[in-house]
């Protein structure tokens, strides 16, 4: 049985911050094979993940905020925002469900941020077509100004 506790979340959060990517995952699935994927994503207010979505119709996630604040943003084709949402570990919003071949992607909003995450696996990299075509690369100088306009959809 793998524990989830406080300190657990306290060394993920650790590792996150000393990632160059500003983030780290704890899987609680046995192998990137295995079908169904589990795992909880530290996160940092300075970490890019690019825009994508998931082509096969099985890869819809869902996410459950565990600490912090996690902005999510839905795109459409040509990288419009059509849709935010905030989760806040102490808020009203706790959870979201993402179909599959919807563009979106997720942004730190607190230091310390955690959210767990679900969906089928197995891991594979994300295909090109898969990539919002319309989004910077990551890694790039690009990114970083695109993750502070993603961040301001969260301003208020």
């Amino acid at each position: 049985m793998k524990i989830i506790n406080k300190q657990t979340l306290d060394q993920l959060t650790e590792l996150a911050r000393t990632n160059p990517r500003q983030r780290k995952n704890w899987n609680v699935h046995p192998n990137d094979d295995f079908p169904a994927h589990r795992l909880l994503n530290a996160m940092e207010p300075s970490s890019y993940i690019r825009p994508h979505r998931h082509l096969d119709p099985n890869k819809d996630e869902t996410f459950m905020i565990v600490r912090g604040k996690l902005g999510i943003l839905i795109f459409d084709d040509n990288g419009r925002v059509v849709e935010t949402l905030l989760l806040d570990a102490s808020g009203d919003n706790l959870g979201a469900d993402i179909p599959a071949g919807v563009y979106h992607t997720a942004v730190s909003l607190q230091a310390g941020t955690i959210f767990f995450e679900a969906k089928a696996g197995p891991f594979r990299l994300l295909a090109e077509d898969e990539k919002a075509h319309w989004s910077p690369d990551d890694g790039s100088d690009e990114a970083i100004v695109y993750l502070d306009v993603m961040k301001r959809h969260f301003k208020r």
